[in-house]
């Protein structure tokens, strides 16, 4: 394959950080390289390096001379004072970009609520993530350089990248470099992995996963004395071999090889002692929301009509919401966030009708994009938000805990070192059945004896995420809430937080849009979707059909001038049935859901049975071949190189034969 770019004995150093030295990298044509290391090993300066945006000390960059390189750096460059549609097709003539089924198809994937014509600086910093990948995609590239794609993206938009970054190019053309703490994105996006550490890059084939199990081999070989970070990524390959049905049928590495490393590693969780505690802690009643209406925007409405000394919702008169004046400044810039003016108007509620029981242990996930509501959910379950109907009860032993995106907990103390925040609080905590104290757990977040004496405020973001998750156990609060604590962390920081997470006895209740850590951490999701809370047993496979399905009709779309609003029904930038009835289609039954009848998933299920056994019977009769080798003169030629092409023909019906159950185990799947 031709060479696009790459780099020869580079050295890039600064004051305190050594960057890069003597690497030497090669980028060639259908490379899909994932890039993973330690929060300031270097993984965006290698793209600098790469992209010439960074000159390196020494060693020389090279790139085809007709090589476009297109980067999305972790900040946007867009000028607030420019408007959307120049920001993203710039002076193109309407008539080029409009013309183009790929162009239309990007708009409509990543901004098609965002107003074509309004400002950047309006923009929430998701809208302007999305706006950036926009501007972005719809160019032509060689080599497509990104720096945390991910970050302020909602599941289903993530999905959606994904699965447009896998078709954007043939299998052996273009290139893509991707810096992500997202593993579910690397395992869906990147054939091979680079890993960032101490000025060194160490290659890896295969995504995520198939890089957690080489470089878990490594460290066995090698019996490096790192055990903690070793234990660490075994402990997280145990995972992803035990893990959710849904990630069993797609394989991105032989299951039974991982097996073999694993097989003395205990499950992830004891669900029945964490139970166990945490009916202890909690009792039996934790959480109950019973037919609850509620939202900001229908408070709105009660503010208004507050002065006379009742709100008018709906036509009738009810007692003033005491909560109202405090959540008016949030309602107000309500419209903001997906909610339309007529809503506001009608008061009409965010939530509707939502039923959650949460129990002593219980480990949700909760689902949403962004605007859904999961933040007015999390407010109603807290007591924070008083419901406009339905009720509310929590139990009185019920102590919260709760870890904000914001990080606003850390605000009081951020003129503080750690070392003095740690010292206000208790000297041990139980860990695991054992006296752990706050030092010891901070250390093994991450940080060192000299980072103790560091103030808040210096803290990097990924620190300061660390360290709130810390002080926010460390309150020994028995129901959990977690508002996206993935935000800022690495991978190796990621397993580390989910390990300290996975014998934490209590009930926890997370909001993430990192489909690894939501999968690696709940046993249970729930979506939210059109104002209504739902049970998803099918976990993130199962919300996602449902929101492609709702957003296959009734999704606001850019306008353009020269459309005039009426774009055909069905177009990529088109309109189609309602939202509301493409979501009551799609979880009418199980197998509707997925389009199949009863019938045709008994003769599916028939199917993936009966090529398993012959599955089975082939891999026994390779191995058969493969012994019979032994059983041959080495001098006998011919006698070899027949019992090879046995086995050779022999592997190749094994392979399709777990192609074809590959394939109807994924249409069993949905």
């Amino acid at each position: 394959m031709a060479i696009l770019l790459g780099c020869d004995s580079v050295h890039l150093e600064f004051p305190t950080k050594l960057i890069a030295q003597n690497v030497t990298l090669g980028v060639n044509e259908g490379d899909r390289i994932g890039i993973v290391g330690k929060n300031g090993d270097g993984k965006s300066s290698l793209l600098g390096i790469l992209s010439g945006a960074i000159e390196p000390d020494a060693g020389r960059v090279t790139r085809r001379r007709d090589v476009t390189v297109g980067v999305l750096g972790q900040r946007d460059a867009l000028d607030d004072g420019m408007t959307v549609h120049r920001a993203v097709v710039g002076d193109l003539p309407e008539y080029e970009w409009a013309s183009s089924p790929r162009v239309r198809q990007i708009l409509d994937g990543l901004i098609a609520d965002v107003p074509w014509e309004g400002l950047v600086g309006e923009l929430s910093g998701g809208q302007r993530r999305r706006v950036d990948l926009a501007r972005l995609l719809i160019g032509d590239y060689d080599v497509l350089m990104l720096d945390e794609p991910t970050n302020h993206l909602d599941m289903r938009t993530i999905n959606w990248l994904a699965e447009h970054l896998k078709a954007r190019w043939q299998k052996s053309s273009g290139a893509m470099l991707v810096v992500t703490h997202d593993r579910w994105f690397l395992d869906e996006v990147c054939t091979s992995m680079w890993e960032v550490h101490d000025g060194c890059v160490d290659p890896f084939e295969g995504g995520y996963s198939a890089y957690i199990l080489q470089r878990v081999e490594r460290d066995r070989m090698a019996q490096v004395t790192e055990e903690r970070r070793r234990n660490m990524a075994r402990k997280e390959l145990a995972w992803l071999s035990r893990g959710a049905q849904a990630r069993s049928t797609k394989p991105k590495f032989r299951v039974e090889a991982a097996r073999e490393l694993i097989a003395d590693v205990p499950p992830v969780r004891n669900e029945l002692e964490l139970k166990r505690l945490a009916v202890s802690r909690l009792g039996k009643q934790v959480i109950d929301v019973i037919d609850v209406d509620a939202g900001y925007a229908s408070s709105l409405a009660a503010v208004r009509g507050s002065k006379e000394g009742t709100s008018s919702l709906g036509g009738s008169a009810v007692p003033d919401n005491p909560s109202a004046v405090g959540n008016s400044a949030a309602a107000d810039g309500f419209a903001a966030r997906g909610v339309s003016p007529d809503a506001v108007a009608l008061g009409r509620p965010v939530l509707s009708d939502v039923t959650w029981l949460i129990g002593a242990g219980d480990r949700y996930g909760l689902l949403g994009e962004n605007g859904a509501g999961k933040t007015t959910l999390l407010n109603i379950i807290q007591g924070k938000l008083k419901p406009l109907r339905g009720r509310v009860k929590i139990g009185s032993t019920v102590r919260f805990g709760v870890l904000s995106q914001q990080l606003d907990e850390l605000k009081p103390v951020e003129d503080d070192t750690i070392r003095e925040v740690l010292a206000r609080g208790k000297r041990y905590v139980m860990v695991e059945g054992k006296e752990t104290s706050p030092e010891k757990l901070l250390e093994r977040l991450g940080f060192t004896q000299q980072q103790m004496w560091s103030r808040i405020k210096d803290l990097s973001g990924g620190q300061k995420r660390r360290l709130s998750l810390l002080l926010t156990i460390l309150e020994e609060p028995n129901v959990l809430i977690l508002d996206e604590p993935g935000n800022d962390l690495d991978t190796d920081m990621l397993a580390l937080v989910e390990d300290l997470l996975d014998s934490w006895p209590g009930t926890l209740i997370l909001v993430t849009h990192d489909r690894f850590l939501m999968e690696r951490v709940t046993d249970q999701q729930w979506a939210l979707i059109g104002g209504t809370l739902r049970h998803v047993p099918g976990g993130v496979d199962e919300y996602l059909r449902l929101t492609e399905g709702a957003s296959a009709g009734g999704a606001s779309h850019p306008q353009a001038p020269g459309f005039g609003g009426a774009l055909e029904a069905g177009s990529p930038l088109g309109g189609g049935a309602s939202g509301q009835g493409a979501v009551a289609s799609a979880v009418a039954t199980p197998s509707q859901a997925c389009g199949l009848s009863n019938a045709e998933r008994q003769r599916l299920k028939k199917e993936v049975a009966s090529l398993e056994r012959k599955m089975e019977t082939r891999r026994g009769k390779v191995e058969e071949l493969e012994q019979g080798m032994f059983a041959i003169d080495p001098t006998d030629f011919a006698a070899l190189t027949a019992q090879q092409e046995a086995i050779a023909h022999a592997r190749e019906e094994l392979d399709e034969l777990e192609m074809a159950w590959l394939e109807a185990s994924e249409q069993l799947e949905g």
